[in-house]
């Protein structure tokens, strides 16, 4: 059934490492929305962190501009994928405005996006997380068993994702993380099954979860940001598991997503280890291009990238300072 037209501003790229995803995602979902007869009205954060016009035109008057374009619509659609975008700066700014937008609010896309405070919670909630720690000033509390998984402690796409092989590597990491700007993390190396699952807040407040989805790459690689965009990675849909396995996972990842506070759809990344789902993170703005992981899981159940951005669309987060959408 097709609702009542509305004005939607899109926002995609991204100041950070993904930003041609952020640009990819934003142009699908701008393409849906004009099918399902809504009028887009596209923006772009550049690399530098400029606002522009969705073919890249910067806006002469800015932030400021984007915003007065942003006031004009019914709600905004944020699809930056990463640091300055789904960390929940761009819900911070939109909630400022009392502008209702698709997907996180502000604290759970930071708390999602800082992998040190995520598993801080799922420990918490019981949920099995793969042993690590901040590296500090001091380097680090214990010895960890090589390879080991370094990582930044935010950030998406598995940008900076490194398989720590060596003693020599983890010199130069811990050098790098006392000289650098960025927190970085280490962690074990969990070997086992990767499977995703894709939880969508419907405009009823139920959650929708779709199939389950299983990466398969190299014998004792890691999905890294080469992996995701090679097309070297496999993906499966649905996993193989058992019904009792396949319930768990469901269960699991919507206990976290209703804790993390989400809204819209979230992707959370497991690592199957013997008979154990490990979380490896929580993904509260993932890629949305017709051929990403999301609309891949959504549309082996029947739900079309189009479907998918409707139900996104008829579930906005309302800012406090706003009234619903009618």
């Amino acid at each position: 059934m097709r609702h009542a037209s509305l004005k939607v501003a899109v926002i995609g790229g991204g100041a950070n490492t993904e930003y041609q995803v952020g640009l990819a995602s934003a142009a699908a979902v701008s393409d849906s929305l004009i099918e399902l007869g809504h009028e887009v009205i596209g923006l772009t954060i550049d690399q530098q962190g400029r606002w522009a016009s969705a073919q890249g035109e910067l806006l002469k008057g800015g932030l400021s501009y984007a915003i007065a374009l942003m006031n004009g619509c019914d709600l905004v659609f944020p699809v930056v994928h990463g640091e300055l975008g789904e960390d929940g700066t761009l819900a911070a700014l939109l909630e400022l405005l009392g502008k209702p937008y698709i997907g996180a609010p502000t604290a759970a896309g930071a708390i999602a996006m800082d992998k040190i405070a995520t598993k801080a919670i799922c420990r918490g909630l019981g949920i099995a997380v793969a042993e690590g720690e901040l590296i500090g000033p001091a380097g680090l509390s214990r010895t960890y068993a090589l390879p080991a998984v370094a990582k930044p402690v935010t950030g998406g796409s598995s940008h900076g994702v490194q398989l720590i092989r060596s003693r020599g590597e983890l010199s130069r990491l811990l050098r790098r993380a006392r000289e650098g700007r960025r927190r970085l993390m280490i962690e074990e190396y969990v070997s086992g099954r990767e499977i995703d699952i894709a939880v969508l807040r419907k405009s009823d407040g139920s959650l929708l979860v779709g199939p389950a989805l299983e990466i398969t790459v190299q014998a004792g690689g890691i999905f890294g940001a080469v992996q995701k965009y090679d097309g070297s990675a496999v993906f499966m849909i649905p996993a193989a598991l058992t019904s009792a396995q396949q319930r768990h996972l469901e269960s699991t990842a919507g206990e976290l997503y209703e804790t993390l506070g989400c809204a819209g759809v979230a992707r959370i990344d497991f690592f199957l280890r013997e008979d154990q789902f490990v979380l490896n993170e929580i993904n509260t703005m993932p890629g949305l291009t017709k051929q990403s992981q999301v609309p891949r899981m959504f549309a082996q159940c029947g739900l079309s990238h189009q479907e998918l951005v409707a139900e996104l669309l008829a579930a906005p987060t309302i800012p406090l300072l706003a009234s619903p959408v009618a």
